[in-house]
């Protein structure tokens, strides 16, 4: 294994903490309302959503760190709000020190969808750039699984088995935290911010880097091309475009509300509650599988390859399911095509939207543009998730289902029109490209 394969599985390790930490809640949820004798209210919109809420101020504020500190330090950052968020919760004695630290976790999991991709996509080559930064994605799904098979073997082994499910977080935390202190710094934030040509030379040569001189030029002049542009000006207006429509169209799929209300789906469509939770858990595995082959794919069929699949199967994945429940077919059919609608999302946004979002920015605002599209992205999965009860109790599901198909043929209809393929191109010949 090579050091920036390295450096970029290690990085991405906050992806894990991210998943699991989004994940883990749900083996408190019960428990801790019943504890604390919280409203159903209260509980969903302040203690349950306190992490969601912070992810999006993590989200939207999380380039001033990044450009602030510098990317090592802000992924030094993330690693004690994770830790300090897993540790409070765990022990909290109150549903308001409880919100309180589940949302500093929350900022942790927002900063961290900016600075893992920037990091990564910064010291990886042009040639497999995506599929080091799937890695990502990769860890966050990995993440999901491990919390609900750890919150699975911890349940019922003591009278506070809610606290262990929160707490055992601190172990990968603290491993993360150990060794993300050892990383080197990206060379491009040391040219760009400390101006430290020598230093991010040197860092270059330590990953392999066998033409640093050339490549510190080409940093160097797209740094002066967009030094005095800010991020909202007509140099960026395509980028921008970019990163808010694909981080728009990744909730508009639909894909919060099929991970957080999925037994729910499976019982409206005629299922038992035991196989309804069988189901669920087939919705991770699938999207564990899937993601790997995305990350395998990224670099050889290209972002938006990936991305026409994925919107094909969204299409007729939501399409068949939001007939099934208007004809009162259900059951196994919907079972089916909703695993085919989780595959089609690992394969295309799953894999390609953090990769993207990193790469169609110039390094001079690269994090401020990717607080926008993540801070979009987060802003949507907040809306979704709290609308769709109200949604699904007042409209049938085979409405809801066929709003989401109708929003992946506009998805498919951006792609086919406005997205570019940025594979295996560097990072300055694409800002020349799309800012201009």
């Amino acid at each position: 294994m090579n050091k920036i394969t390295f450096w970029s599985i290690t990085v991405a390790v906050a992806g894990f903490l991210f998943g699991f930490d989004t994940a883990v809640i749900s083996g408190a949820d019960q428990p801790i309302q019943a504890l604390w004798q919280t409203s159903p209210l209260f509980h969903g919109l302040f203690v349950m959503s306190s992490a969601l809420w912070g992810t999006v101020i993590g989200a939207l504020g999380g380039n001033y760190p990044c450009d602030k500190l510098g990317r090592k330090k802000t992924l030094v950052l993330i690693g004690f709000l994770y830790l300090l968020s897993a540790i409070g919760s765990a022990l909290a004695s109150d549903p308001y020190s409880f919100a309180i630290l589940r949302f500093i976790g929350g900022i942790g999991v927002g900063i961290s969808s900016i600075v893992v991709p920037a990091y990564i996509s910064e010291i990886a080559p042009a040639k497999n750039r995506g599929r080091l930064v799937a890695i990502y994605q990769f860890q966050i799904v990995f993440g999901i699984l491990i919390a609900f098979l750890s919150n699975y073997l911890l349940s019922g082994i003591s009278d506070v088995d809610w606290r262990l499910m929160l707490g055992i977080e601190a172990i990968p935390a603290f491993i993360y935290l150990v060794m993300i202190l050892r990383a080197p710094e990206s060379p491009r934030w040391l040219i760009l911010h400390d101006n430290k040509v020598s230093q991010a030379k040197e860092v270059m040569v330590s990953l392999g880097e066998t033409q640093a001189d050339k490549v510190v030029k080409e940093i160097q002049q797209d740094a002066l091309s967009h030094r005095k542009d800010p991020l909202f000006s007509k140099t960026y207006s395509f980028p921008i475009l970019l990163a808010l429509l694909i981080a728009m169209f990744n909730q508009l799929s639909g894909i919060n509300f099929i991970i957080y209300y999925a037994p729910r789906v499976f019982e409206l469509a005629g299922l038992d509650s035991s196989s309804s939770l069988l189901s669920t858990a087939g919705v991770g595995v699938v999207n564990l599988l899937f993601t790997m082959l995305g990350v395998y794919l990224i670099d050889r069929a290209g972002r938006k390859m990936l991305m026409l699949i994925g919107s094909l199967g969204y299409i007729i994945s939501l399409s068949v399911v939001s007939w099934a429940f208007a004809t009162g077919t259900g059951g196994m059919l919907v079972v089916f095509f909703v695993f085919a609608f989780i595959a089609s999302h690992a394969i295309g946004q799953g894999a390609v939207i953090w990769v993207f979002i990193a790469e169609i920015f110039p390094n001079s605002v690269r994090t401020k543009g990717q607080s926008l599209g993540s801070g979009t992205h987060w802003i949507f999965a907040a809306i979704i998730t709290l609308v769709m009860p109200f949604f699904l109790t007042n409209y049938e599901p085979s409405q809801v289902f066929f709003f989401f198909a109708v929003m992946m043929v506009l998805q498919l209809i951006f792609v086919i029109k406005l997205m570019p393929e940025t594979k295996g191109k560097s990072l300055e010949s694409l800002s020349l490209i799309l800012s201009k």
